[in-house]
């Protein structure tokens, strides 16, 4: 993955030195509530009729090629659908919002239903994800599979199947978690497990560099922070701070094989 990095811009993920001192300081989100006492409105980044807003990405296709119809709307769902493919070759596809965030909270309901494209890894089965701080979709290489990101991975349990869904996933990044940095790529949440094609409600709440929280129906599943770029990566980009903190960046759905229905996906801004 990294060789692919080496073509990555900083445009999305900026990482100031200002955020450099709030995390060595120890400023964090984690200790204050003024987020909370503010009264933003929800945006809907979905407008239930189109992808107006949102570009495609996919392995081996240049931006904004919709490969094979992947992502589209109907009955005022925005669709994962395979209905066009016959065996899946490893086109992983991402399809990012126009603009960047920093503090944020971000609120997806999804589902996942019918069957798994053939030919598609195990690991992939009811499987989606949102890629948050995520890089520019434009400065992903051609044949990059994930963009850098923090991925809150979104999985699905066959009946009576222990799946935690809500966990985290790490392309290109590590977190703190409990005062130790990890660098395993998956780490699974304290969730229940969501059997068939259930809707389930997603929600994320992102204060910058220092910390985020994962709820799942309601309930809080994960929390983490601060966010740094993996070493070899800050190196492609050019970071020369230590920690490489990732302060902001896109939101990306994903497309690895599994047909999924997100019904909303909505987002209230936060101040510092």
């Amino acid at each position: 993955m990294v060789k692919h990095l080496e073509r990555v811009r900083k445009a999305g993920m900026v990482v100031s030195a200002a955020m450099v001192f709030s995390w060595l300081t120890g400023c964090s989100a984690q200790n204050s509530n003024e987020a909370h006492q503010h009264d933003e409105r929800w945006i809907s980044l979905f407008d239930g009729e189109s992808l107006a807003g949102w570009t495609p990405k996919f392995k081996g296709q240049p931006l904004g090629e919709n490969y094979l119809d992947t992502f589209g709307v109907r009955d005022g769902v925005l669709t994962v659908s395979y209905d066009h493919y016959g065996d899946f070759g490893g086109e992983f596809g991402h399809l990012f919002y126009a603009q960047p965030y920093s503090h944020y909270i971000v609120r997806a309901e999804y589902r996942f239903v019918g069957e798994q494209v053939a030919q598609a890894p195990a690991w992939a089965r009811a499987n989606n994800g949102l890629m948050l701080h995520s890089q520019a979709p434009e400065t992903m290489a051609l044949e990059q599979d994930f963009p850098t990101s923090i991925e809150v991975q979104l999985l699905g349990a066959a009946e009576g199947e222990t799946r935690s869904t809500g966990n985290l996933c790490t392309p290109g990044t590590h977190v703190m978690m409990d005062g130790q940095l990890r660098t395993e790529h998956c780490i699974n949440s304290a969730s229940a497990s969501y059997e068939g094609d259930q809707w389930v409600v997603a929600e994320v709440e992102v204060h910058g560099a220092d910390l985020m929280i994962h709820r799942i129906n309601g309930e809080e599943v994960m929390r983490y922070g601060p966010l740094v770029y993996e070493e070899q990566v800050a190196e492609s980009l050019g970071i020369a701070s230590q920690p490489a903190l990732i302060g902001s960046g896109y939101i990306a759905i994903q497309a690895e094989s599994a047909p999924t229905e997100f019904r909303r996906i909505e987002l209230k801004v936060l101040e510092p």
